[in-house]
């Protein structure tokens, strides 16, 4: 049976997906070829025709999960203007630090484990998040890009630290001290 393109993107997506979750919630050493088709619906030998290792899969997951940050940045600034950075520090020390590890993003989740990792891998980590920097700093002059730096490194590691501890009550006040010391960028941006 040949299958079409799209069914060939389909499993494609499939074992991306599951491979996406699998590296936030076990890490690239925690989890095998085996259990990553698995948890896509596929044979092991259905990986390699996708894949050619469990490195390529890893590299595919950090690319797919910081371009889900950048789609999500921009929606943020069009939704929310000036106050886009508030409403991503909400949903980041709240959604983002509550849920499940294989829902987790991947800014936090893999950012660790790509510096585990060979110089390819993090030449791709590299390109993505300078794409988010200059996201995040877009409309902004050149100073501002510091802030947008500081932002995304107080939520990453805020999010970290947050899930590193068993009390409750730490993790909210971790949450907290990193929401209100955002920058906020609330004034007027600059074309």
């Amino acid at each position: 049976m040949r299958y079409t393109k799209e069914q060939k993107e389909d499993v494609r997506n499939r074992i991306l997906q599951a491979a996406s979750r699998s590296f936030k919630k076990g890490g690239y050493s925690g989890v095998g070829v085996d259990s990553l088709a698995k948890e896509a619906g596929v044979t092991s030998g259905a990986f390699y025709v996708h894949f050619k290792s469990k490195a390529e899969a890893f590299r595919a997951s950090i690319v797919e999960g910081l371009k889900e940050v950048q789609d999500s940045l921009t929606h943020l600034k069009k939704e929310h203007g000036s106050q886009w950075w508030s409403k991503f520090a909400e949903i980041y020390m709240g959604q983002k630090r509550t849920c499940d590890l294989n829902e987790s993003c991947a800014m936090q989740s893999l950012t660790a484990e790509v510096g585990r990792f060979d110089d390819e891998t993090k030449a791709l980590y590299e390109t993505e998040l300078k794409i988010i920097i200059e996201i995040a700093s877009q409309n902004y002059n050149k100073e501002d890009k510091a802030k947008a730096l500081a932002n995304i490194s107080m939520l990453v590691g805020g999010v970290t630290l947050a899930r590193a501890v068993n009390n409750d009550a730490l993790a909210l006040e971790i949450a907290e001290a990193v929401k209100s010391n955002i920058y906020t960028f609330n004034e007027v941006a600059k074309p």
